[in-house]
């Protein structure tokens, strides 16, 4: 892909469900070239950073998330002055999860963003039914808060991208042939809840059968993809039909590091002409 290798910089937020350790995998799935990069599930969008593409689209339905992802590419300078000023400890968490970012300014949104999401349990984001965060304090091997430097670096590397806020659908939308497409979607499987809800609204069974669709509108129109996700029935629906491969991953859910269990992750690409030939055959 064509990337700016002077822009690229490390992820600065946590997430649980994130892809970091699978990079040095995923980037061996990538096309060759790409004219844009479209992620419509940033999420820590560590992808996004590894890469730093010279043209992108990143959008995710959590609206704090994008916010803090405007404040870090506008003014990442006043975003870290307010960290510079935080200090962690449990009664400091309880205190900036109190408060209401709608009063905030950007910078100082960003910040308890990028705090509570340092400090909370496990890089989890989840609300209660009237949108509050309320994930609680993470114990320990949490990091420091980002510094100026990595904000200054991930601000390079999103000074050319477009941020937008809303459903993966709107985004999908945009693309066009030349792009690539890369989609993390939360997990949303039958067996189990799993405890990584990027809003009040959660994951369905119906949004993966969406992102399904999706992902056959992306291969008719010769966009190329590759999509992420736990190995599931829902994983063998995203798959049918196109490329695919299985990796081995260790997840970070648990509450406990000891307990942490390594399971399979499935990779899903196109190639559009060979799809498109699939679905021409019979039966």
């Amino acid at each position: 892909m064509r990337t700016n290798p002077q822009k690229a910089a490390a992820a600065f937020l946590r997430w649980a469900g994130s892809k970091r350790q699978l990079l040095p995998t995923i980037t061996q799935h990538l096309p060759s070239e790409a004219d844009r990069y479209i992620e419509p599930f940033a999420g820590s969008a560590c992808l996004f950073f590894s890469l730093a593409p010279k043209k992108a689209i990143l959008a995710d339905v959590n609206a704090e998330l994008m916010a803090t992802y405007r404040a870090v590419q506008r003014f990442p300078e006043d975003v870290a002055a307010q960290l510079k000023g935080l200090r962690r400890s449990k009664r400091e968490y309880l205190r900036m999860r109190s408060l209401e970012p709608s009063r905030m300014s950007p910078s100082q949104r960003a910040a308890r963003f990028i705090y509570l999401n340092r400090f909370c349990f496990n890089g989890l984001y989840r609300t209660n039914r009237m949108g509050q965060f309320n994930v609680p304090y993470g114990a320990s091997g949490t990091g420091k808060l980002p510094n100026a430097r990595l904000l200054k670096a991930c601000s390079k590397a999103l000074r050319r991208v477009t941020l937008l806020t809303g459903d993966f659908e709107a985004t999908l939308q945009r693309a066009r042939p030349g792009d690539f497409v890369y989609m993390d979607p939360p997990y949303a499987t039958a067996a189990k809840r799993v405890f990584n809800e990027y809003h009040s609204r959660g994951f369905s069974a119906e949004d993966v059968a969406r992102v399904r669709r999706g992902m056959e509108r992306l291969a008719r129109k010769r966009v190329n993809f590759l999509v992420s996700y736990a190995e599931s029935p829902e994983a063998r629906l995203l798959r049918k039909g196109f490329d695919y491969a299985r990796v081995r991953v260790r997840r970070n859910i648990a509450g406990f590091t000891r307990r942490r269990k390594y399971s399979n992750e499935i990779l899903i690409w196109n190639h559009w002409d060979s799809y498109a030939h699939k679905t021409k055959t019979p039966g």
